[in-house]
């Protein structure tokens, strides 16, 4: 099998694990439910339902607080604490509670890395952090509810299912939307250049949350890597970081052909990586004059509207839609929509370094849009 197929496989199996395991859980609690309370009315059995959704709720926090405790107990500091999409992020020397979310992700915890030594630094607790707390939560769930009786025992049982199931599906390496943790741990083991990349993207993540710019950061971190190693997916993150960074710095040319490069190689870019760098690209091609069928083969794939409308919300993808209601639709009122959206989010996105690249880019698809008119 090629290489590019197997990839392509990977992430595939990845999707059908994770079908797989949230079907599992749902037989298993309706069992356990019934199991347990078969003489419950349908008033319980509501009330069995909410507290189950409560139970995965409170094991995505679980699964976040385990990130954040194995860090702090390895050197790493706060940055950033995200369920759905309410993030409490590190800013201007306290804690803000922003508004930011990630398609393919409940929540997501990010630390500021220590320093390394002699290149290395922990990777391991951080990364398995959430699914051992996970686990180690399901377990005491499970122990307590063996010995309880009545609502109690269902209560325990409903909350130590889904410690379980955080625990399997992120601790097993798979690939979907962003490669999960397990997959992160074991890149990190077993590649020097992917653990300076993770370094690198979680320094990148620090800064950006002090108000520096992608432009502004050291630029040895956004070298282009070699094609032989972008098969690993953190690696090929840090190129994409790279055409962010070009993009951000307005070197248009270049940064469409690095990004075209990094979308034709083979790369093991995680999915959303790849959709959102397609989106950038195409707000190139836009600013630069391209034709609307290359536009539109890149915006209007079946896939690309599915991510996009999943992230409708993210300030690149409403910019590349600002730009083309300008360049391409000649649609006013659309683009008009589209600007007003962005400086909603704007307001209570965390990252405000990134709003003002954003609004930069906006204004020059206004500048290209008015200099066609006359």
């Amino acid at each position: 099998m090629k290489k590019g197929a197997r990839k392509k496989a990977s992430g595939r199996a990845g999707q059908l694990l994770y079908t797989v395991f949230f079907m599992l859980i749902g037989g298993i609690c309706g069992w356990c439910m019934a199991a347990l309370a078969p003489d419950a009315s349908f008033a319980e059995w509501i009330a069995l339902l909410l507290w189950m959704y409560a139970a995965f709720l409170m094991q995505l926090i679980v699964h976040e607080a385990g990130h954040l405790v194995f860090g702090l107990l390895t050197g790493y500091r706060f940055a950033s604490f995200r369920i759905g999409n309410l993030i409490w992020i590190a800013r201007d020397g306290g804690i803000r509670l922003c508004r930011y979310s990630l398609a393919g992700t409940g929540g997501q915890c990010l630390m500021k890395p220590p320093e390394t030594v002699d290149g290395s630094f922990p990777i391991a607790l951080y990364n398995l952090g959430g699914s051992i707390l996970n686990a180690l939560s399901g377990l005491v769930f499970l122990l307590l509810g063996l010995y309880a009786g009545g609502a109690a025992r269902i209560i325990l049982a409903v909350l130590a299912i889904p410690g379980f199931l955080f625990a399997l599906v992120n601790g097993i390496p798979v690939r979907g939307m962003l490669d999960n943790d397990g997959r992160n741990a074991l890149l990190l083991r077993r590649d020097a250049a992917a653990r300076r990349a993770f370094w690198i993207q979680m320094k990148m993540n620090e800064l950006q949350g002090d108000g520096v710019r992608l432009r502004d950061m050291p630029e040895e971190w956004f070298a282009m890597p070699a094609d032989s190693e972008l098969s690993n997916g953190l690696i090929a993150e840090l190129a994409a970081f790279r055409c962010n960074r070009l993009l951000d710095a307005h070197r248009f040319d270049e940064a469409a052909r690095t990004m075209d490069h990094l979308l034709s190689c083979e790369s093991a870019l995680p999915e959303l990586f790849r959709r959102l760098l397609i989106c950038d690209r195409a707000y190139c091609a836009l600013l630069g004059g391209e034709s609307a069928e290359r536009i539109s083969n890149m915006l209007d794939d079946k896939r690309q509207k599915k991510i996009m409308k999943a992230m409708r919300d993210y300030p690149s993808v409403l910019r590349t839609r600002y730009a083309r209601a300008l360049l391409l639709d000649r649609d006013e009122a659309r683009s008009a929509g589209a600007a007003e959206r962005f400086e909603a989010v704007a307001a209570r996105y965390p990252y405000p370094a990134e709003i003002e690249g954003e609004r930069e880019l906006m204004a020059l698809a206004r500048e290209r849009a008015e200099a066609h008119r006359t």
